[in-house]
This record gives C-alpha cells, structure tokens and sequence, in this order.
C-alpha cells in the first residue's frame, strides 16, 4: 500500500501501510507504550492483548494499521468505521492510538500516516473523522490541530468494572 491512498504517493517515501499481523503486536504494543501516559495503562505484551488483536481483526469496521520503513514497523494505528444516525446517517471515522516511533516524530510520518487515515475512511464512506487524545498530550493536540482537527467536544470515560 501506499503512504495515502493507491493513487497518491504521499509526502513521505518510503513508508508502507498494511493491516497489521499477530507477527506485529509486540512492536505495536511497544509503540503505543512508548510514553508515560500510556505505559502504565498499556502494560506489556500479554494474552490481553493478543485477545484484543483478535478481535479487532475479526471485525470488518476495524483495522489495527502498521506502517513500515526499510521493512522495520514505526507506526501504528487503530481505524473503526463507525456507523451513525446523527449526522444524516453519517459513517465516522475514529482514529486511535496514533504511535510513530521516537526516533522519527516530527519527520512527516504522523502527517502520511493521518493522510493515510483519511482515505482510508473516506473509501468507507466515512463523512467525518474524529479521535480523542489524552489532556497530557499537548504536542499532540498541536499536531491534530494542525492537520485541521477542532477541538469541538469535551470528552468523558468511565472505566466499567468486569462482573
């Protein structure tokens, strides 16, 4: 696959995107613990997290996305079309646990791996594209911003405890 769609090249070469395979989840877990906010809450690779690959690949409104360079993973993300009846009916896209390895942030990967997103979502019909990201985060929030995403809705959550 290409960094944006097949038929754009994108503005970083070099990069590959593909549906990520159980050979990835530990380098996905990795990347996406790869800071303190999501360390502790990530935890390391366990049968947790192989049950939750499982399903995501199970569910067609799901892809968990790598994004390769020189055949090594560093990036990483969670695209759910979801359905809806606001909107006119509009499918959106929601886009999680966005990770680009360390060593290259700031180097446009983030920037192809969004764009790569987009297009994703907008061959699923998706009309809108929306993420949340933790309130710690601020170079994120600058990056999202700057990718034109509007900080329109304050978030909540509620950890639901296992019966």
């Amino acid at each position: 696959m290409s960094t944006t769609s097949p038929t754009d090249p994108g503005p970083t070469p070099g990069l590959s995107f593909r549906a990520a395979v159980a050979a990835d989840l530990p380098r996905v877990v990795e990347l996406i613990a790869d800071d303190e906010v999501a360390r502790a809450r990530t935890g390391q690779i366990g049968p947790e997290h192989e049950a939750a690959f499982a399903a995501i690949a199970a569910d067609p409104n799901n892809e968990l996305v790598v994004v390769e360079q020189d055949g090594r993973v560093v990036g990483t993300m969670q695209l759910t079309v979801i359905p809806g009846i606001s909107r006119r009916g509009a499918s959106r896209l929601l886009v999680e646990a966005v990770r680009v390895d360390r060593g290259l942030r700031g180097r446009g990967v983030g920037r192809a791996m969004m764009a790569w997103a987009h297009a994703w979502g907008r061959e699923r019909g998706c009309a809108l594209a929306q993420l949340t990201s933790d309130k710690q985060r601020a170079d994120a929030h600058r990056f999202y911003r700057s990718l034109g995403y509007e900080q329109s809705h304050e978030g909540f959550k509620l950890p639901l405890d296992p019966r």
